[in-house]
């Protein structure tokens, strides 16, 4: 059984950067055939977006994650023959994605109307910063301005600290995530219907989503701003002994646990009477964190994994790949691309017990005739 099961489908893909195209990133993987259409000359601006000083055939390592398994086509699209070359794509595709601004699609011609009076089997997938048709509407779309307007840098780091931003560009991903399962759902529904649709997504409804557990206690709590652990803190909300310790050679992360079964294990001798571990959290904290200064992590984690007790290493990248746990699961590809071999991660995804991967590296900026395969 292929362990592709969008083989066949044609996607043509405006976007780029990142929302967009993590989503024609995870159909890629999954068998799409997906087709960018980029601007003649210069192409997308993540081939130049870096990162670092690595680069991959003279291209940003952005780029290439983002981007592999794909084909490129490069136009302009105030061409009117340039223009004819994308109806031709999108009269056999099945679907098409965009993340331009507000309006800049329809004034191209590709907005969703005309391409669904063209072709009305047609599944359209949009991504913008903050939806089109309100105040938010021009903002420019960018993940860390996404973040700083949803509230979520109050949620990390402690109390003294400032806002504190997610080192990732999580608005983009999950954008990006929720309009692939926006897609995929459209696609069953054609399926059963023969009807195509319209899907649109926001960073900022993205990264809202992400919060929706804390959001929905903060709007069912009297709008009560939760104050941050001033002590080793991991959450706005829980209570001790929820947080990251250092120990004596490095940090452990401590999640839900019983605390007295905790104090015990750990040989705290101090008492817990009187003490409630939300109101009282910070002094619970400071009690384990003095102890668990004491010695090494991998001393705290064998009495705690024999206790029952939940706790995890705090580990950097070398620890992850070093621990083999990625080359198990088989998430850890290696691709080629001019004369450079480089690792690539593989779709989080495994169907039938298979991982799906796109095929190949990200394409050159092409200005060939292309036509679907």
């Amino acid at each position: 059984m292929s362990s592709a099961p969008l083989k066949g489908l044609k996607v043509v893909d405006f976007s780029q950067f990142l929302a967009g195209p993590y989503a024609t990133l995870r159909l890629a993987d999954l068998g799409a055939d997906v087709i960018k259409i980029e601007r003649s000359g210069k192409g997308d601006l993540s081939r130049y977006l870096y990162v670092s000083d690595v680069l991959i055939d003279g291209e940003s390592t952005i780029f290439h994650a983002i981007n592999r398994g794909k084909r490129s086509l490069a136009l302009d699209l105030k061409s009117e023959a340039e223009r004819q070359k994308v109806w031709e794509l999108i009269d056999g595709a099945d679907v098409v994605v965009q993340n331009f601004r507000p309006g800049v699609i329809e004034r191209l011609g590709f907005g969703p109307k005309e391409v669904r009076q063209r072709n009305p089997r047609i599944v359209y997938g949009s991504v913008s910063g903050y939806g089109a048709d309100n105040d938010w509407a021009a903002l420019p779309g960018q993940d860390l301005l996404a973040q700083a307007r949803s509230g979520v840098m109050w949620l990390t780091g402690a109390e003294q600290h400032g806002p504190v931003a997610i080192g990732l560009p999580v608005a983009d991903v999950l954008a990006g995530a929720a309009l692939a399962q926006g897609i995929l759902a459209l696609l069953v529904r054609r399926g059963i219907t023969g009807e195509g649709g319209v899907v649109e997504t926001s960073l900022i409804e993205a990264i809202t989503d992400l919060q929706f557990e804390l959001l929905s206690t903060f709007l069912n709590d009297g709008r009560q701003i939760p104050t941050r652990p001033r002590n080793n803190p991991a959450h706005a909300y829980l209570a001790a002994p929820y947080g990251v310790y250092q120990t004596a050679d490095g940090y452990l992360a401590i999640a839900m646990n019983d605390l007295h079964d905790l104090f015990h294990c750990l040989e705290i001798g101090a008492s817990l009477e009187g003490l409630d571990p939300f109101q009282d959290r910070d002094i619970i904290a400071r009690m384990l964190a003095d102890q668990l200064a004491s010695r090494p992590t991998g001393a705290w984690l064998n009495r705690m994994d024999q206790a029952g007790l939940w706790a995890a290493p705090v580990m950097d990248w070398h620890g992850l790949v070093n621990s083999g746990i990625l080359q198990e699961l088989g998430m850890v590809g290696e691709t080629q691309r001019g004369n450079r071999s480089f690792n690539t991660l593989l779709s989080p995804l495994r169907i039938d017990g298979a991982r799906p991967s796109a095929a190949g590296a990200a394409p050159y900026l092409s200005e060939e005739p292309i036509s679907w395969s």
